[in-house]
């Protein structure tokens, strides 16, 4: 006799989870707890015990030098959980495998269009070819939801607000310390501050659109960009939008061609 699902003592099922991307270019444990604390100003909840996905791809050469044990530790202080590490050479496996760490190799997207893909009955045809086409002209600035998430209060330092699955609508200030998410776009129609993340799920076509922007760090799909040295005067008192153009994090005045 087959049990139902709630009778079973166990259930998988696909969830999305929000992991933070930390890019390193260094090996240097110094310097990355030294670009830490001036990231976080000594905010001791700047993070708040997220996930962390360790990306060495850009120091593959040095990587051996890392000292995993340390840099976890390191990372645990600043209340991140390293979880993975991606861009890591074949030489490397077994050493992070060893520090509990799983590797990230960028499949998981692959496999879950392959499984999406072996739902389907009947094979379609292959597309005959199409003539190559001119370029498209930018899209414009994609329509919130009508059931995105609305905020009408202003979001507080060491507050966080994440719309999961769709928008986030905020009509008033977000503060200094504080972090709004979503897995889709994020319209302020106020100052922002603090940090930004939209397409948190993986959305590369996920905008931030503000009215003034001065905020600490705006992420769209992982790929994430600072303001230590503030924002750009031409784009600090006016409407903006932020979009991710291939691996770059593109900011551009609302109605003009300026760009940065």
């Amino acid at each position: 006799m087959s049990k139902s699902p709630s009778s079973l003592p166990i259930e998988i099922k696909i969830s999305t989870v929000v992991a933070i991307s930390t890019i390193l270019h260094s090996a240097d444990p110094i310097a990355i707890d030294a670009a830490l604390k001036q990231m976080t100003g000594g905010v001791a909840d700047f993070f708040e015990d997220e996930f962390a996905v360790i990306d060495i791809g850009a120091i593959a050469e040095d990587a051996a030098q890392i000292d995993w044990e340390a840099l976890v530790r390191l990372l645990k202080g600043y209340r991140l959980n390293a979880v993975a590490v991606r861009g890591a050479p074949a030489s490397l496996h077994e050493v992070i495998r060893a520090h509990d760490l799983f590797l990230d190799d960028g499949s998981a997207g692959a496999r879950e269009h392959a499984a999406a893909a072996a739902t389907a009955l009947v094979p379609a045809p292959a597309p005959a070819p199409a003539p190559p086409s001119p370029p498209p002209a930018p899209a414009p600035a994609p329509a919130a939801p009508a059931h995105a998430m609305i905020i009408d209060t202003p979001v507080r330092a060491g507050q966080r607000i994440y719309a999961r699955g769709t928008d986030l609508i905020i009509t008033a200030v977000v503060n200094n310390g504080a972090e709004i998410i979503a897995d889709g776009s994020i319209h302020v129609y106020a100052p922002l501050h603090g940090r930004a993340l939209a397409g948190a799920s993986g959305n590369a076509g996920a905008r931030i659109f503000a009215l003034q922007l001065e905020p600490e760090l705006v992420s769209i799909a992982g790929v994430y960009r600072t303001f230590d040295e503030g924002v750009p005067a031409d784009m600090a008192r006016t409407p903006v939008q932020i979009r991710l153009v291939g691996d770059r994090i593109d900011i551009s005045s609302l109605g003009s061609a300026n760009r940065h």
